[in-house]
């Protein structure tokens, strides 16, 4: 069974002290009628560029025989607050009737959450079984035991951690820039999207998205695979940089430069550190993947034993890959198997806290 309904919950008041009047939640559900206690029913938190159709983007973890089979479970997903595909976000028309455009107001990873619960209370789903998500869904999985520890089992909380690095800040913001200073942008009111800057924020994402030792294998510094030569022509390209040029062709056909810039920053005002609450009854499994620039998994494993000194019932998994930080996306059988077993090792950073 697949269902997709747009749910209405009225005005949001943001943690900024903005207040977005009327509020529209995009909801994908898959598979089984959700039980009364919730514990069939897994909530599946998308990244920057996802939506809240899950099988589209992560079918290799959710589908048939998968860890979450729709055969077993009930599968939710929700576009995020500030998204592009079905959810109150900058393209939505404002209380003017225009769209809101630049005006659409600074949301967070804990304002997204709270959009999702009185969603799916709507729904009559007031808990979940299992919160799970990569990068800005990670964010939003941990939020959801964070404040709402009461309404879900278990957060699975896949290549990030509780709080973004000033690195990561930093990359987020040239991203951001380049999309501003294409002058299609037009400070926000654009009638045609500035293609340019979002193919360069894609390219400078991707940047962060894939590890090193991926980039040297699939590409070295060999020419472009579809012609040129670029010792001969500055104009022509190296195979990497082809890749990138491809990432941003496809990026620009399906993404919302607004968009863009309010879940990066987003991500960026994440930080839960220091406001680590009385320890939950929601069990935590942090998951840092080898190779990940973005979320290092060094730093997702402290993350863990912060929770866990501070009595959260907190574990680390560690996933080895050369993909990077995609590799929650692009090996999702290595990240299920990693996942079924919760007595598997912490793996090569089960070691004193790194500094």
């Amino acid at each position: 069974m697949i269902e997709e309904t747009d749910v209405e919950i009225g005005a949001l008041e943001l943690v900024s002290g903005a207040t977005i009047p009327h509020v529209v939640q995009r909801v994908t559900r898959y598979g089984c009628d959700p039980r009364p206690d919730g514990s069939n029913v897994v909530f599946v938190a998308h990244a920057l560029s996802g939506s809240s159709r899950v099988l589209e983007w992560w079918d290799g973890l959710v589908g048939a025989d998968a860890l979450f089979d729709p055969a077993r479970w009930c599968i939710l997903g929700t576009n995020v607050l500030g998204g592009c595909y079905g959810s109150t976000g900058p393209s939505s028309p404002a209380e003017d009737g225009r769209r809101w455009g630049p005006r659409f107001p600074v949301v967070t990873v804990a304002d997204m959450v709270e959009a999702q619960r009185r969603a799916l209370g709507a729904l009559g789903i007031p808990r979940v079984a299992i919160a799970i998500g990569g990068s800005l869904g990670g964010q939003q999985a941990l939020q959801w035991a964070h404040g709402y520890d009461d309404a879900v089992n278990h957060a699975i909380v896949v290549g990030t951690y509780d709080h973004l690095r000033a690195q990561g800040i930093a990359q987020n913001f040239a991203a951001r820039e380049a999309i501003r200073l294409d002058p299609r942008f037009a400070g926000g009111w654009y009638d045609e999207a500035p293609v340019d800057g979002l193919r360069l924020a894609r390219a400078i994402a991707t940047l962060t998205y894939k590890s090193e030792a991926l980039f040297e294998q699939r590409f070295a510094n060999r020419p472009d695979r579809s012609g040129g030569d670029p010792s001969r022509d500055l104009a022509h390209r190296f195979d990497v940089e082809g890749y990138l040029a491809h990432q941003g062709d496809v990026f620009v056909d399906r993404f919302d430069a607004n968009t863009y810039l309010v879940l990066t920053r987003a991500m960026d005002l994440f930080d839960l550190r220091g406001r680590e609450r009385p320890p939950g009854k929601a069990r935590l499994t942090f998951v840092g993947i080898e190779g990940d620039q973005l979320y290092p998994p060094g730093f997702v494993w402290s993350c863990a034993a912060r929770w866990a000194k501070a009595g959260w019932d907190a574990e680390y998994r560690h996933l080895p890959s050369d993909h990077g930080h995609d590799a929650f996306l692009a090996e999702p059988a290595a990240l299920a198997e990693l996942l079924r077993d919760r007595k598997a090792c912490a793996g090569p950073l089960a070691r004193s806290e790194p500094t």
